[in-house]
């Protein structure tokens, strides 16, 4: 069976972050592993308390799982300090991982900037080159491109810019801010547009680590990218149709629709 390791926070009500990772990975065909870079108390109404884990023991984690069982592909959360960025950046060079799925997770869709600018410019220099491919949002894109991002051709324009900046592929996620569940994907040669129709459905907490996981989960079984990234898109597309309704705000997806 191929492996893959998740290395992101963790979400008490199972919507998102390793929780939404290891469900979709699970879903997908692969082994799921996880390091833990924070433990968060949340619920579909909101967050009300995160402990970070230290430098030290998230080194821990991703040595002991490598060393031991060594994953196919490898995706990244949200690391919100340059240390733990740092760690994550180091473990990748020493342990020569691959298939690295980053979710470059800086800016809520709201526009609310989530991490600090220091470890923004540590997740630029450090994490983002060892990249096979990135997934920002538009506001996130918008930090790494530089400008703002208004229109499909926008679009097009910031993901070869970011892949130029930081020689990652791009898949840029349109979202309601510009198109209709449009992603665009751009891998340093070729350019590709995977369009979706918006699903009428508002629990739709955790989209950002499930689609990174599933991308991760299809490059970890050797798909080719865009092949990864289209199954991806059709995976996430089947959770939200579900329509699960769990708590009493944004809830969580029904990761487990494929599985009769």
């Amino acid at each position: 069976m191929k492996t893959a390791l998740t290395i992101a926070g963790s979400d008490s009500c199972g919507g998102a972050g390793i929780q939404a990772d290891i469900k979709t990975m699970t879903c997908n065909g692969v082994y799921a592993m996880s390091a833990i870079t924070a433990l968060t108390a949340q619920n579909t109404t909101g967050v009300t308390g995160i402990m970070e884990v230290t430098p030290d023991f998230l080194k821990e984690q991703i040595k002991a799982v490598v060393t031991d069982i060594f994953p196919d592909a490898v995706k990244t959360g949200m690391v919100s300090s340059s240390a733990l960025i740092k760690v994550i950046a180091d473990s990748i060079k020493e342990y020569q991982l691959k298939n690295v799925v980053v979710d470059p997770v800086m800016v809520a869709t709201s526009g609310a900037k989530l991490i600090s600018d220091d470890a923004i410019e540590t997740l630029k220099t450090e994490l983002l080159p060892l990249a096979t491919v990135i997934t920002p949002n538009i506001p996130e894109a918008e930090v790494l491109f530089g400008s703002r991002i208004l229109s499909s051709k926008d679009m097009e324009k910031a993901a070869m810019e970011i892949n130029r900046k930081y020689k990652c592929a791009v898949l840029l996620k349109g979202g309601h801010s510009v198109n209709d569940a449009n992603d665009y994907l751009f891998d340093g040669k070729d350019g590709m547009w995977f369009t979706g129709k918006r699903i009428p459905n508002p629990n739709t907490h955790g989209t950002g680590c499930t689609l990174s996981s599933a991308i991760a989960s299809g490059l970890a079984k050797g798909l080719s990218l865009q092949l990864a990234v289209k199954l991806s898109k059709e995976y996430i597309s089947g959770a939200l149709k579900a329509m699960l309704d769990l708590g009493k705000g944004s809830g969580p997806m029904q990761h487990n629709w494929n599985i009769k």
